[in-house]
């Protein structure tokens, strides 16, 4: 199976329909989006959920699966992907025997719409790892990114990610690891045999591309620039 991974588009439509067209040249199975399509403001005349409706109908162009789950900014959507059946909140979902769980959200300093406690992660992920737990392979998808690793990083130095998120990691070792939310920390890492992959912000021109077969699974960050 092969996962496109597209994050942190944050309103921007327009730049993200730019990159469509070349998304479908690529050969993949799943689409999954961890997050912050949306932003604190949002255009005039414009509510989160018809910005998030606007971006889910440009994937549907796809005509792929999607899985998604809300980022920080994104406490709005929950609904909107519980009603369309896509949602990876707290939730787990099989495909093809690859069982998908995760939660949303994130923690800032910035008293964003959607930032759940380590307790609320912890306790979410919980219920879908549950629910998948008998799939031959797994792919954790959280907004947040692990603590400690690459893909936390922001531009200071300073590791801002998730302590639960990697305890969940390093204790169930999901074959793959997809997050987003720090834009600056784009790219690939490991964490015991988990492949975990940051895909970056896709108006940028990035996102990340999952192979997962039974004898080897790969992560990469693909640029459509």
């Amino acid at each position: 199976m092969n996962i496109l991974v597209i994050s942190d588009v944050h309103n921007d439509v327009e730049t993200m329909m730019v990159y469509i067209d070349k998304l479908a040249l690529l050969d993949f199975d799943v689409v999954v989006v961890p997050g912050d399509f949306t932003d604190a403001n949002v255009p005039k005349g414009f509510k989160q959920t018809d910005i998030g409706r606007l971006i889910l109908e440009e994937l549907n162009s796809l005509k792929k699966p999607i899985l998604a789950l809300p980022g920080n900014q994104d406490k709005e959507l929950i609904p909107v992907f519980e009603e369309m059946g896509i949602t990876l909140h707290g939730v787990g979902k099989i495909i093809e025997n690859v069982g998908f769980y995760g939660f949303g959200g994130a923690a800032t300093p910035f008293g964003t719409p959607f930032e759940p406690t380590e307790r609320e992660i912890k306790l979410g992920l919980e219920n879908a790892y549950n629910m998948v737990k008998k799939s031959g392979q797994k792919i954790q998808v959280t907004h947040n990114p692990p603590a400690r690793t690459k893909l936390d990083k922001i531009a200071s130095g300073a590791h801002v990610g998730s302590e639960v998120v990697r305890k969940f990691i390093e204790e169930r070792q999901p074959d793959v690891a997809i997050c987003a939310h720090i834009h600056e920390a784009r790219g690939v890492d490991d964490l015991g045999t988990t492949k975990m992959v940051n895909s970056g912000r896709f108006p940028e021109g990035y996102c990340g591309f999952i192979s997962i077969g039974r004898e080897k699974t790969s992560a990469k960050i693909i640029s459509l620039i």
